[in-house]
């Protein structure tokens, strides 16, 4: 069975036909056997970009910059120094000050050391502050020292969201 696919030809305006003469229906598939005819509606004009954007979805899944469906996607924090960067058990007994300096922070970033969540103050998207106590810290040696962020709510839709950051060593005199 064979099909005649309708298409305009550019410079006349006009639909093509068959070598017999037979103008297609812009709208339909046509048969070329006497008496059968298969009806087929376009594809609205409104599903092409959505089409283009599934195919997009598909393709470039986990990148959150071309999925638009990722706009509360969190992403994912890095570290970049501490400050101070080594500090004494004295300090740490008596409740030192750490700032974390990186990138991409939010709101929900936390500062975690040897695996203890700390209540961290967010005070821009590229700095943390916590305090250091010896609940944390019980001697002098390192710490490793993380920061996470919990994921957004768009993980279903293939977006990367949060997570933790690469390892920095403080070291406690």
């Amino acid at each position: 069975m064979e099909f005649l696919v309708s298409t305009t030809r550019p410079a006349l305006g006009k639909p093509l036909g068959d070598e017999l003469g037979r103008e297609a229906a812009p709208d339909r598939f046509e048969t070329r056997q006497p008496g059968v005819r298969s009806r087929m509606k376009r594809i609205s004009a409104f599903l092409r970009p959505l089409s283009a954007l599934l195919l997009a979805l598909l393709v470039f899944q986990g990148c959150n910059a071309l999925n638009p469906l990722c706009g509360s996607a969190r992403p994912t924090p890095m570290i970049g120094s501490l400050s101070p960067s080594t500090i004494t058990f004295a300090e740490v007994q008596q409740g030192v000050l750490l700032t974390v300096n990186g990138s991409h922070f939010v709101s929900s970033s936390v500062v975690v050391i040897n695996g203890t969540t700390l209540s961290t103050s967010v005070t821009s998207s590229t700095q943390l502050k916590v305090t250091i106590t010896t609940s944390v810290i019980s001697a002098p040696g390192t710490a490793k020292v993380t920061v996470n962020t919990p994921s957004g709510n768009s993980g279903s839709l293939g977006c990367t969201s949060g997570g933790t950051s690469h390892v920095l060593v403080l070291t406690i005199a």
